[in-house]
């Protein structure tokens, strides 16, 4: 619960135009049902975090919100104060931060977000509303592919009348060469029989003894394992002399046969890509309900403990003034 500041606020000053965007999918995200617009916004939040969230405020969605950028921005704080600023508005409702998982496979990357709330809620709306923004993620599918495009059936020109048909060409004669089917490519069961030999000289196979044996290495295969499985499984744990290699390996397939598998097994579905919160001052991740107040637990102990007001802007310039003149005076011969 915010307490009320009486000190005199400060009027956050213009976004530029030429404010920096961050990448596409990152930056500053407004929240949904927030109230209007009004002087009296951040009224109980103390001087330099009322300043900040002016500013804030005011940023389109996808602007740049790290803590680098708004000192850039704020001339009064440095980056130091603005991360304290935030974390402060984290505890008082306004904001939080989230990294989500875009893209699928090789291809998945994070990105980072700061969703802002001008209007202050609790832990529980920013839980519910994060929940319900994955279920928008995971719900979303890409849109289905165009249906083909049907291609009327081209219709022949009718025949003028009186008109002579065009002989007719015949067709060319079949070569016996033509009719000679190509040679099939070796099965991949017996490819792998073959490779035995390679990796291991003891299991050497003739072509005759892959023929034979190509029957059952090709049942491995209907089972759904590869054939690298196969092959690392005939060639695991040899004996150190193997006197009849077609014997030993026809063991060994009706031996070390994998179990058959349902038919069509269901791959294991992908799970939603889920959002997580972090940590508003050390950015650790995590879930929205293990970080209330977008703070973890040590950094909420801490700025528990802390609980000192923001100090006034004016006392901040007297304290630079001070140390300038003590510079000085150092300097003086």
């Amino acid at each position: 619960m915010a307490t009320q500041h009486h000190s005199s606020a400060l009027s956050a000053p213009a976004v530029p135009a030429a404010y920096p965007m961050a990448k596409p999918g990152y930056g500053k995200r407004s929240a949904p049902g927030q109230q209007a617009r009004t002087r009296d916004d951040f009224s109980l939040l103390p001087t330099r975090e009322r300043y900040v969230a002016g500013f804030v405020d005011h940023l389109p969605d996808g602007a740049a919100m790290s803590v680098k950028q708004l000192a850039q921005q704020l001339p009064l704080y440095g980056q130091q104060a603005i991360s304290t600023a935030l974390k402060a508005l984290s505890v008082a409702g306004h904001l939080r931060r989230v990294r989500c998982a875009v893209g699928a496979g090789d291809e998945t990357r994070w990105v980072f977000r700061t969703f802002w709330s001008r209007t202050a809620r609790d832990n529980e709306w920013w839980t519910t509303y994060l929940a319900t923004e994955t279920a928008s993620r995971s719900a979303g599918s890409p849109p289905p592919a165009p249906a083909p495009v049907a291609v009327p059936r081209q219709r022949t020109a009718p025949e003028a009348p009186g008109a002579t048909p065009a002989p007719e060409t015949p067709a060319p004669a079949t070569t016996p060469a033509a009719r000679t089917a190509p040679p099939t490519a070796p099965s991949p069961a017996y490819l792998a029989l073959a490779e035995l030999g390679r990796r291991d000289i003891r299991l050497a196979l003739s072509a005759d003894d892959c023929t034979a044996l190509e029957k059952q290495a090709a049942e491995w295969l209907a089972r759904g394992v590869t054939t690298d499985y196969l092959i690392a499984a005939l060639t695991a744990g040899l004996p150190a002399q193997v006197d009849c290699p077609p014997r030993f390996v026809g063991r060994r397939l009706t031996d070390k046969i994998p179990p058959q598998l349902p038919d069509g097994p269901a791959s294991p579905s992908t799970p939603a890509p889920r959002l997580l919160m972090e940590c508003t001052d050390c950015g650790r991740p995590g879930p929205p309900e293990a970080l209330p107040d977008g703070l973890c637990r040590p950094c909420r102990a801490a700025h528990s403990a802390g609980g000192r007001p923001s100090p006034d802007p004016t006392e901040i310039a007297a304290v630079k003034a001070h140390m300038a003149n003590l510079r000085t005076l150092l300097k003086a011969p």
